[in-house]
């Protein structure tokens, strides 16, 4: 199995995917799941149906005890998970298991410091690399407190993915995505996961600002709730990063896990459907 990024001339699968796209007219469409929700037999097989329902990057989060910057529909998630233990070292097993059937979709971890840092920042790295992922979001790691994480990153070829908030200044954009790499993700909402509405003028005006500073494509997400706010979304970003709205729908289906994959597959396949009129 291949370890990280190596394959494209040096370039990583979230560029490399990113390049296909922009070739072809289309944006990427990120969907985000809690690693272990419902239960860690689950994971595997939701990640391959929402490839093949149309997904270009996988998000899974790593379930935490405290996610303080997730509502209370990912919230949720990350209890349900913890109930059968998913730890991090799980979460890479799962992305390891999935790389043994696709090698070109990557995978973005999105979690807390906390696990990373107790399993050390150098062997968190070699073994996300080695298990197949390709970029980490850590929700509470500024770029400022980030150096020593982002040194352990850098020789495995791990992309940093920061978030920029509708808060940040102009100052704190140019540094963050000095700092980023793979892309940069914009939240488009104040506040936690899944709450409020989406002002899809305001976030235009945000990424013009937003890409004055950088090159690297830039992903949308908190607020996307549905086909119709995909598809606004897709109209001004380059990838649209939906998470509460598949969490929810999980949940919904805890009680038949086995439904989930074709359940959640079915509403990805329509966001694309509606990305891609857009």
């Amino acid at each position: 199995m291949e370890g990280g990024n190596d394959e494209g001339e040096g370039m990583s699968r979230i560029q490399k995917r990113f390049e296909t796209l922009k070739a072809s007219g289309r944006k990427a469409l990120i969907p985000f799941v809690t690693a272990g929700d419902p239960g860690p037999q689950v994971t595997v097989p939701l990640m391959h149906a929402m490839v093949e329902a149309g997904a270009d990057i996988l998000e899974l989060g790593v379930p935490f005890s405290d996610p303080m910057a997730d509502g209370p529909v990912i919230q949720r998630a990350s209890e349900r998970a913890l109930l059968h233990h998913v730890s991090l070292k799980d979460v890479l097993a799962m992305v390891a298991e999935f790389r043994q059937q696709n090698s070109d979709t990557p995978v973005v971890l999105m979690g807390y410091l906390n696990p990373m840092e107790v399993m050390g920042y150098e062997h968190f790295a070699k073994s996300a690399a080695e298990a197949g992922v390709d970029g980490v979001l850590t929700v509470d790691l500024p770029p400022e407190e980030a150096a020593e994480f982002l040194v352990a990153l850098k020789p495995h070829e791990l992309d940093p993915i920061f978030l920029l908030a509708p808060t940040s200044d102009a100052e704190r954009i140019s540094h963050i995505c000095q700092s980023a790499s793979g892309f940069v993700y914009y939240v488009s909402v104040k506040g936690v996961t899944g709450t409020a509405a989406l002002d899809t003028v305001e976030v235009a005006e945000r990424l013009e600002i937003i890409r004055q500073c950088t090159d690297l494509p830039v992903g949308v997400g908190f607020g996307i709730k549905d086909d119709q706010t995909a598809a606004q979304v897709a109209g001004i970003a380059d990838a649209v990063v939906v998470g509460s709205a598949i969490v929810s729908r999980i949940e919904a289906l805890q009680e038949t896990p086995e439904s989930i994959p074709t359940e959640i597959g079915g509403f990805i396949k329509g966001l694309r459907q509606a990305m891609d009129k857009a």
